[in-house]
């Protein structure tokens, strides 16, 4: 396995390995030192909704409640949100989001898991938060669930793009 500092995100429909699952739902993840949010994609990959937000412990409730997620949605695939740094770089966040990955990558094999870019996913969900007028204390409870939505519905559209660009096959 690589050094966690050497991993990119993934882009969808390139040279994937395993290759692109096809039509089923897609799990979204934001890690979080303290919760870490899930959303949810369609059957047919069009439209990513918030799931509920994990809360963190230093056990492995985490990684055993996403694999049941997993389950329980008959997820495809699972994108989790690489957050890289603004200069492209792999920092503290980037590692613990890669080390829930491949926890997670280890419970439900051999379903796929991504790791998507994220920079800025937090922060704008931070503002469509404040301009839908939810007050900064509530968006605690929400904060999570609306960037695992942003980095999903990212990926989404990604992914749509590719299959479309190569008629509905994603590039090998």
């Amino acid at each position: 396995m690589a050094d966690s500092g050497d991993r990119e995100p993934d882009r969808p429909g390139d040279s994937l390995n395993p290759p692109d699952p096809g039509r089923g739902r897609r799990l979204g993840i934001d890690v979080g030192t303290v919760r870490i949010g899930v959303a949810t994609s369609d059957p047919d990959g069009v439209l990513a909704t918030p799931v509920e937000t994990v809360r963190r412990d230093r056990t492995d409730k985490h990684i055993r409640r996403l694999t049941k997620l997993v389950d329980e949605l008959g997820a495809v695939e699972v994108v989790v949100g690489l957050p890289r740094t603004l200069a492209d770089r792999t920092g503290p966040s980037a590692i613990d989001a890669i080390a829930v990955a491949d926890a997670l990558a280890a419970r439900i094999a051999p379903t796929p898991v991504r790791l998507a870019d994220e920079r800025l996913t937090t922060v704008t969900a931070q503002r469509s938060l404040r301009e839908a007028g939810v007050r900064a204390k509530g968006q605690r409870a929400m904060i999570d669930q609306v960037a695992a939505v942003g980095i999903l519905q990212f990926w989404l559209d990604q992914r749509r793009a590719a299959l479309a660009e190569n008629d509905g096959a994603p590039r090998a």
